[in-house]
């Protein structure tokens, strides 16, 4: 399956306050943004049973940026889509919801706006809302991807 992750407010702290991973000098002098704890486990965890890893965000930051983040942390992810290339690959349909995950050939996305569950139920695509207070995230989402496999 090929599973797609929001970045700020599910990835990353933003409005939204959680524990997050730990990081090296390296990041620290790089500046990179702090990642959710768990996230290296569950992306780790996601790769080991043949799943792909993409980032799907409506922010501005450039692919390299989000990459190198990623890769830094030891997880690379294989795609990243922000809002330029959503933009751009979407073209006249880019304003009929906030993100379009079919047309990407994402089988399920992770966020946490619920707002975007009633954009997958109309626009029939899958996702995975998380909150902010589930510190059983990990689990939440691979029990949630599992189910989603074999439906």
């Amino acid at each position: 399956m090929t599973i797609s992750f929001d970045l700020d407010d599910t990835l990353i702290p933003g409005t939204k306050r959680f524990d997050t991973e730990k990081q090296t000098i390296v990041q620290r002098l790089l500046r990179l943004e702090k990642i959710r704890l768990g996230t290296i486990e569950l992306f780790k965890a996601l790769r080991s049973q043949g799943h792909r890893i993409y980032i799907y965000t409506t922010s501005f930051r450039s692919i390299l940026q989000i990459r190198l983040t990623f890769y830094l942390y030891g997880i690379p992810v294989d795609t990243v889509i922000n809002q330029p290339r959503h933009d751009r690959e979407l073209g006249e349909n880019k304003t009929r919801t906030s993100k379009f995950p079919p047309a990407f050939h994402i089988d399920v996305h992770v966020d946490d706006s619920p707002g975007l569950k009633i954009e997958g139920d109309k626009y029939n695509f899958r996702t995975i809302i998380i909150s902010e207070q589930d510190r059983t995230w990990v689990r939440t989402v691979l029990e949630m991807c599992e189910t989603l496999e074999h439906t």
